[in-house]
């Protein structure tokens, strides 16, 4: 009736005992399991023994376990859901199991699911770790959006101009950004890059020049999204992306164009050109310090055109950290003079400036006739 008791040695008193509840129910099921563990102890140490079924079920559970811990981490919210139904599972199955084992084999069970809770813990709060440092240093990129194209015709030209967002993604991106450009001006940064770049611009293709149907939808939609993949790539290699020819065609031009409108006495429309050449130097991270001062220099004029002191003063200030050590630049004593003057208005301790002023004196400055900085920067060569 019970073959498999044959490859252990039984006691006589076991046998009887065994015969009796051998068509018992469940509790002569359960007792039975019981002596076969006891007729295995008592078995001759030089006889092999074959593992019972519950013997190699625990094997295989401690086995999988294992293999769920020293798996490898998956941070995806799905994996996490499914690793945590995988071991509920598992501790279903294994308390099912553990009814009907002796109590020292309880205690060790219960001990490793307690591990399991404890690795389950730890495995999640690894996660949650990286997902906040992940946030936390995901790189900015630029993003070069072409949002609209309008065709200009005049006496002398036709021509499509292109509108250019520049857009800082992976962040709330308020500060207003874009250039307005043709397609003669990408030809041309096109060409100075391929003579100064040739290695990095050796396998970069650019749009060719139609005779006819330039000022189709599709030609200027196909135009569009080539020059958001151009501006792309080249803006993604390095020493190109750092280069004064890549920084002068996205900003220079409104440099001199707002330029021309301070000549003109259009300080309002002058202050929106710089104010957008000023993100643009932002965003591209331009470390052209002639440009910057000029820029800052020229906003902090337009504001106190408007009347706006403190707005006038605080890129006054920012205009001077450019050139704090350069005590020979001929915009330093203006802007000194420009800063006492809009500090002493709005309230604010000028004595640092005032100090500067002394020591650039000291020095063999002429303080004095010196031209406004309004009137300087008009006359800036701008490069």
């Amino acid at each position: 009736m019970f073959p498999h008791l044959g490859r252990s040695r039984v006691r006589p008193d076991q046998r009887s005992t065994l015969s009796r509840f051998s068509g018992s129910g469940p509790m002569a099921s359960k007792l039975l399991h019981r002596f076969r563990r006891k007729a295995e102890k008592c078995s001759v140490a030089d006889e092999p023994v074959e593992d019972f079924p519950e013997g190699s079920e625990l094997y295989d559970d401690t086995e999988g376990v294992s293999a769920r811990l020293s798996g490898t981490l998956s941070f995806g919210d799905a994996c996490v859901v499914e690793e945590d139904c995988a071991q509920d599972d598992a501790v279903e199955s294994d308390t099912e199991f553990l009814c009907s084992v002796e109590s020292d084999g309880v205690e060790r069970a219960e001990n490793s699911l307690d591990e399991i809770k404890h690795c389950n813990m730890l495995t999640k709060q690894l996660q949650e770790s990286w997902k906040k440092t992940r946030v936390k240093f995901l790189e900015e990129k630029l993003i070069f959006e072409v949002t609209s194209a309008t065709v200009i015709q005049n006496s002398s030209s036709k021509y499509v101009a292109y509108t250019i967002h520049v857009i800082k993604s992976r962040s709330f991106d308020e500060d207003k950004a874009l250039i307005i450009r043709r397609y003669t001006d990408f030809a041309k940064l096109n060409e100075t890059l391929h003579k100064h770049f040739r290695e990095d611009m050796s396998k970069v293709v650019f749009p060719k020049k139609k005779i006819r149907k330039n000022y189709t939808h599709e030609t200027i939609a196909k135009r569009s999204r080539a020059f958001e993949q151009y501006l792309q790539h080249i803006h993604s290699i390095a020493d190109i992306r750092r280069s004064k020819i890549f920084l002068e065609f996205f900003y220079l031009r409104d440099l001199k164009e707002a330029q021309e409108l301070l000549r003109g006495g259009m300080c309002k429309d002058a202050m929106e050109t710089l104010i957008n050449a000023l993100h643009l130097q932002q965003k591209l991270c331009s470390f052209d310090a002639s440009h910057l001062l000029f820029t800052l220099a020229s906003i902090s004029v337009c504001y106190q055109e408007q009347d706006q002191q403190e707005e006038a003063q605080a890129y006054c200030e920012r205009a001077l950290q450019t050139i704090e050590h350069q005590e020979n630049h001929p915009l330093l004593v203006p802007l000194l003079h420009s800063n006492i003057r809009l500090s002493w208005k709005i309230g604010k301790d000028k004595r640092h400036s005032e100090a500067k002023l002394q020591q650039v004196q000291e020095a063999g400055v002429d303080i004095l006739n010196r031209p406004s900085l309004k009137e300087c920067l008009i006359k800036y060569f701008l490069e």
